[in-house]
């Protein structure tokens, strides 16, 4: 099963990179990010970008792999992504290799089949949203206020790009 070797992989990352004494410093950009993601998946559950499929079980669902990424892998990716962040010039280049490293990995789960893009999202896309994404989630971090107010304008794009009328979501 995929998630769960994915899972081990991330509590071994969670054990070597995680400064357990730092997490609540974290904690404010993990929930901003929680947020995020599951009233995306809330307000759009019939009409996804992407989606994840299980494809050793039948009973694991997008839901049930969203939530292990949302709950486990995702908080420790930010905190050894917010941990180690650089200052100075080499802030883009870091910021350029989590965006790398995760487009990398979303391109071998469409590969194998465990990641699906549906209704005009591409990598492409997901690779413009990964920089997206890890700028947003640094300047929350930085300066909670201006991350909100970065992040309301990029959200409502992408449901004006890809999303259909609020009214034919249920």
């Amino acid at each position: 099963m995929y998630l769960l070797f994915v899972v081990v992989v991330y509590i071994i990352f969670a054990k070597v990179f995680v400064d357990w004494k730092r997490w609540k410093e974290f904690y404010p950009t993990i929930q901003f990010y929680i947020v995020c993601n599951l009233l995306y998946n809330f307000l759009f559950y019939n009409h996804p970008l992407w989606s994840y499929k299980a494809v050793t079980v039948d009973w694991l669902n997008h839901t049930l792999i969203d939530l292990t990424f949302t709950f486990f892998i995702v908080p420790v990716v930010l905190m050894i992504y917010l941990q180690y962040y650089p200052a100075g010039k080499k802030q883009w280049a870091y910021i350029f290799a989590w965006v790398l490293y995760f487009t990398l990995i979303e391109f071998l789960f469409i590969k194998k089949g465990l990641f699906v893009l549906d209704n005009g999202w591409t990598l492409w896309w997901s690779f413009i949203f990964n920089i997206i994404t890890f700028t947003i989630i640094k300047l929350h971090h930085r300066n909670t206020l201006l991350g909100l107010i970065v992040a309301v304008p990029v959200i409502f794009l992408l449901l004006l790009f890809f999303h259909p009328p609020l009214q034919d979501l249920k």
